[in-house]
């Protein structure tokens, strides 16, 4: 049977992550309350790039149909459904939630225009993730493990490079290279898997910089660990040290970061996207931002911070299982 002194810090670790469940909600509440009242502050509304400019009757009918003729924190109340109105029987009812309904797209709600653009920024986003830890851990664990030779300087410029030059350089430099000159790939759109090549590419290789410095650093960190330094005095390998030993601990580091990384990348990169006009939630998310459509930018935001929350909470679970000295109280 396990002893008390396991059960304890595993009920300890349970707590913590009720708790941190328990916490998500009102902080999500909180998040789409900061979203709901600051995309508002730009002048203009939804209504006012129309083709044809709307008549004064036909724009109070909108903003009525649309409840934007109502003071801002009852629309935020109507908008989480916490709101009950009289019919003509004077009966009270309760308001649907208004979370769902794109002032721009009118034919198509929130939830729709997510489903038809969060499966590219997954895919782009999931791949490109795969590129970057990929590349950028064996460059960190090479530069590491030869610090101070070549191969430890080529993989410092390489990451710092890849670092510095984003993927709003890289995608037009591989769209006119491998694109139009050499017509390797094709440029744009989302109709086979090449489509994907370039914008994984350019994605990746910017987060795989990341990647390869932090990892460096924390191979760099255990490599002068108290433990590291008396397993090398009993004779055990290089390969063995770094591998069996070192690495375990060294990727931490890059565990803590590939929780939001990997938020990023799945809901994904509107300058990625706008250069290969791929349909993903990041082309939305900017025209929701720039026509005004306050229903739309905040279910993005929320899913954002959803998907967000939910992978550092993945996170932690992985750090304790790489480190059992971690302890969450």
């Amino acid at each position: 049977m396990p002893s008390a002194g396991w059960i304890a810090p595993a009920r300890a670790s349970n707590m913590y992550f009720l708790k941190r469940l328990a916490f998500t909600i009102p902080l999500l509440l909180v998040v789409s309350l900061l979203a709901f009242v600051m995309v508002r502050i730009p002048k203009g509304g939804p209504f006012d790039r129309e083709r044809k400019p709307a008549s004064p009757e036909i724009e109070r009918n909108l903003l009525a149909k649309y409840h934007l003729d109502e003071p801002v924190w009852k629309q935020y109340l109507r908008y989480i459904g916490a709101v009950w109105e009289r019919d003509d029987q004077g009966q009270w009812h309760h308001a649907p939630a208004g979370f769902n309904t794109s002032l721009r797209y009118r034919n198509h709600s929130v939830l729709d225009i997510i489903k038809t653009g969060l499966p590219v920024s997954l895919t782009i986003g999931l791949l490109a993730f795969c590129l970057a830890m990929a590349v950028g851990i064996p460059l960190g664990f090479l530069a590491a493990a030869k610090r101070g030779h070549w191969q430890d300087h080529a993989g410092n410029f390489l990451a710092l490079l890849s670092v510095c030059v984003p993927g709003l350089v890289i995608a037009p430099l591989l769209a006119l290279v491998l694109g139009i000159k050499w017509r390797l790939l094709p440029v744009a759109l989302w109709e086979s898997p090449a489509n994907a090549v370039m914008p994984v590419v350019a994605l990746g290789l910017f987060y795989s910089g990341r990647v390869a410095r932090l990892m460096r650093e924390g191979m760099l960190t255990v490599l002068q660990a108290e433990f590291i330094t008396a397993a090398r005095a009993k004779g055990l390998g290089d390969t063995q040290l770094l591998f069996r030993h070192g690495l375990r601990l060294a990727i931490l580091p890059v565990v803590s970061y590939s929780g939001p990384m990997l938020a990023d990348l799945l809901t994904g990169s509107f300058i990625v996207e706008s250069v290969f006009q791929l349909p993903g939630l990041g082309v939305f998310l900017v025209n929701s931002l720039y026509n005004s459509d306050y229903t739309m930018t905040v279910g993005l935001v929320l899913l954002y911070a959803i998907v967000l929350l939910g992978l550092n909470l993945i996170v932690d679970f992985i750090h304790a299982w790489l480190d059992p000295r971690i302890k969450y109280e």
